[in-house]
């Protein structure tokens, strides 16, 4: 048993979950000892090797729980066809986007290591929680393919959003933003026509690692989650009209 002092409110014990508590007590000397040595390895530890170690233990048992979730992830793959992005959401995908979700909240958490264990226990401490890893999964792969689309294609998408201003806030404008620093769109002579066509009409290129990394900086995992989460429980709160967004530059001309 432990101590009275345990029992403090600010104590470490006092903060368990009552289950975790009982198991706690319940150990032997030599388990507490081997507790004690991966608590240890695991603090001192870098923080890639943290994040590389939870996605080792945690992951099987998060995808296994993802998998059987048959409902979310029916949603999930309907909304990627809806919106024709040909992403698999296969196990490996999970799995690493499980692993990105770690260090991406841990980056949100202004960088501290020891914010990798929190998002882990966190995550698998719920059913709510770990269906975040599908909000997340889906709000990441939307972001991504805005990413990807020339300022006009952005500009026909938010124009079929029912908030028209809280989009472009939300969304657009840090993708544009991101895409001049970086160097991806650069615009010039806005106030010439042709010329502002020329770049506004870019595709961006981007390759993949530059585009998950884009993502990352741009957006919080918090706003990429509840993106993620909007979509799937509110079936009109991203209107999308592929034909529209995507119609050839020259035939826009003609048809505006």
């Amino acid at each position: 048993m432990f101590s009275p002092n345990s029992t403090d409110p600010h104590s470490i014990f006092a903060q368990l979950p009552p289950q975790a508590r009982d198991w706690a007590e319940q150990l032997h000397w030599n388990e507490r000892r081997y507790v004690l040595s991966l608590c240890h390895i695991l603090c001192a530890a870098p923080s890639e090797v943290q994040a590389e170690f939870l996605d080792e233990y945690t992951a099987d048992g998060l995808v296994s729980r993802l998998i059987e979730d048959r409902d979310t992830r029916q949603k999930v793959k309907y909304y990627l066809k809806q919106f024709r992005i040909d992403t698999n959401l296969s196990e490996s995908l999970l799995r690493g986007y499980i692993r990105q979700f770690y260090i991406h909240c841990a980056q949100d958490m202004q960088r501290q290591p020891e914010q990798y264990l929190e998002v882990a226990v966190r995550l698998i401490g719920s059913s709510e929680e770990s269906n975040n890893a599908f909000n997340y999964t889906l709000g990441f792969e939307l972001l991504k393919m805005m990413f990807t689309m020339s300022w006009i294609q952005q500009e026909r998408l938010y124009r079929l959003q029912r908030n028209q201003d809280e989009f472009l806030n939300k969304y657009v404008k840090p993708i544009r933003f991101a895409h001049q620093i970086n160097g991806i769109v650069v615009p010039k002579d806005k106030k010439k026509f042709f010329a502002k066509r020329d770049y506004y009409v870019q595709t961006p290129q981007i390759s993949r690692k530059k585009l998950m990394e884009l993502v990352m900086v741009t957006f919080r995992a918090e706003t990429v989650t509840e993106f993620g989460f909007s979509v799937i429980r509110h079936p009109n709160y991203l209107q999308f009209n592929y034909e529209y967004i995507y119609t050839p530059e020259a035939e826009d001309i003609l048809g505006n």
